[in-house]
């Protein structure tokens, strides 16, 4: 049996890949950094980031797979420095910390057009930590790029909103790596990508993801 680790599990894939976590006969363990409290269940143990400390593990915990689920907007975000922050810092030290306490696998949700050298910041930054942890030593990296996703979130993104308004009418003439997916699709995706132990970088664009 074996320990996750997942972080961003308040978010709109986050919260589907907790729950399959939590009912998934592969782990006896998941530990879930998170700044609001989630429903009590005899396999999860919370760890609280409200002072930042996003990746800090026990000393005595060990760890096999990580999720990380974490990512803001820049409309969110409202500066470059803190976007930057949630989108690469983070992820890069739940890696670091994670490494330390043995993990092996790392499933980082990134974006479509995810590319360091991309013109549009957002991508760029998706680009330059999807590099980072593929490098940080990692037995297994698996990226998942995601296009516009679909699911029931808590807050508004109204430009979001518009693009889903606009996918409705029109998503049917789009290639399937461009179509919104649903959220539960990716989340159900990292979990069957996690249980095939591969060893290597692996990058699954959306129109994979559709398949799930």
């Amino acid at each position: 049996m074996k320990v996750a680790v997942i972080a961003g599990s308040t978010g709109l894939i986050g919260g589907q890949l907790l729950a399959l976590l939590l009912s998934s006969g592969r782990y006896d363990k998941v530990i879930a950094f998170t700044r609001k409290d989630l429903p009590v269940h005899a396999k999860l143990i919370q760890v609280n980031i409200k002072g930042g400390m996003i990746g800090k593990l026990e000393p005595t915990w060990n760890v096999d797979d990580v999720f990380c689920c974490l990512g803001t907007t820049m409309a969110k975000a409202h500066t470059k420095e803190k976007f930057y922050l949630v989108d690469f810092t983070y992820p890069l030290l739940l890696a670091q910390n994670s490494l330390a306490r043995g993990a092996k696998q790392y499933l980082l949700v990134s974006a479509l057009g995810a590319d360091k050298k991309a013109a549009i910041y957002y991508n760029q930054v998706k680009g330059e930590i999807e590099k980072a942890i593929t490098k940080s030593g990692f037995q297994t990296v698996h990226i998942f790029r995601p296009s516009l996703l679909l699911g029931p979130r808590a807050e508004k993104r109204f430009a979001e909103d518009a693009a889903k308004f606009f996918y409705k009418i029109f998503g049917f003439l789009m290639p399937s790596k461009y179509k919104a997916i649903d959220s539960l699709k990716v989340a159900k995706a990292m979990i069957h990508f996690a249980s095939q132990d591969q060893r290597g970088n692996f990058i699954h664009e959306s129109g994979e993801l559709q398949n799930f």
